[in-house]
Order: structure tokens, then C-alpha cells, then sequence
């Protein structure tokens, strides 16, 4: 363990180190290509602000405005049957949207029903199966100026309800 402990400490200063060497053994000048990433990447900020902060506000609005509680009453009736936990519902779709509001909605589960029960565990794995669609493609296809999603969402929505699926299983399976 403390080999690695170790190793994860140089990691991110050898590559660095690696960077500079190797720009610099094949003549390419480093601090201007540095600036030059610096401010794409600021402009790239820029492009994709405007989705970040309607993602932020729809989150607010969707958690603080009742919509989130009302949703979960709407479809416990329906996913309680199948095994599925209703509490967990609002997780996995603030999930898709933002993972810092998910991980506010895991630390209520965990206050709630507790981190070692059945509802923390399966929230924990859930969190772990899933992904923040709709955050990932704004923000990363907008960055590369794709419009066109073609299969991306669908796919991504099957995943994401395959890993809440094989959470439940492998939580029901495991404890």
C-alpha cells in the first residue's frame, strides 16, 4: 500500500516532467503552446456557460421546487412491485442531469435510512453505475461543436438504466 501511496504522489510531476522533456528533445516551443491551450480551453468555458448555468437552474428547480418529491409519489406506485425503491428514483434522475446535486440527494438517503443499509448501499452503487448524461453531452459536444446526437442519448439512457438495474441486483445479490 505504500508503494502506491507512494507512486500516486510523482505521478502527475513525472508526466508533467515527460511533457517538457519531450517538447522540448522535438523543438516545440512549450510555453507558448501552453498559452495557446489556456486560452482555448477559456474560450471553450465561455461557449458552454450559457448550458451549464440552464443545467444548474433546471436542478434548482426541479429539487427545490416540489417537482422532485411529486415525481417520486407519482411513480412509487409503479416501481415499488418491480423491487425497485422508490427513494431511489430522484437519484437516479438528478443523476443524469448533475452529479453534485446527486451527491446531495446520496448524503439525505445516507442521513435518512443510514450509509450500511439496504437504501445507502444501493444509492452507493447506483452512483457508481451511472453517469451525468445530459451534463456530458452538453457540455462535451457543445465544446467540440457536434450538433447532431444521432444515437447518443438513447444509448446513454439504456446504460444508465441498466446500472440503477444491476445495482439493485447486485446490492439484493451481495447483502
Amino acid at each position: 500500500m505504500e508503494i502506491l501511496l507512494t507512486m500516486s504522489n510523482y505521478i502527475i510531476p513525472v508526466t508533467m516532467l515527460f511533457i517538457v522533456v519531450y517538447g522540448l528533445l522535438n523543438g516545440v516551443r512549450i510555453y507558448e503552446t501552453f498559452l495557446e491551450g489556456a486560452k482555448e480551453g477559456l474560450q471553450t468555458v465561455v461557449e458552454i456557460l450559457p448550458t451549464l448555468i440552464g443545467l444548474i437552474v433546471a436542478v434548482e428547480i426541479f429539487q427545490n421546487g416540489g417537482l422532485l418529491e411529486i415525481c417520486t409519489n407519482l411513480i412509487r406506485p409503479l416501481v415499488e412491485p418491480l423491487g425497485f425503491p422508490a427513494e431511489i428514483a430522484p437519484l437516479s434522475v438528478i443523476r443524469l442531469v448533475s452529479s453534485s446535486a446527486a451527491i446531495g440527494l446520496l448524503v439525505d438517503i445516507f442521513q435518512t435510512y443510514g450509509p450500511d443499509s439496504y437504501m445507502g448501499r444501493v444509492a452507493s452503487v447506483m452512483m457508481s453505475c451511472t453517469e451525468t448524461v445530459f451534463y456530458t453531452m452538453s457540455v462535451y459536444f457543445l465544446a467540440v461543436g457536434i450538433r447532431k446526437t444521432r444515437y447518443t442519448l438513447p444509448c446513454a439512457l439504456i446504460t444508465n438504466f441498466v446500472g440503477v438495474v444491476v445495482a439493485i441486483w447486485l446490492v439484493g445479490l451481495v447483502w
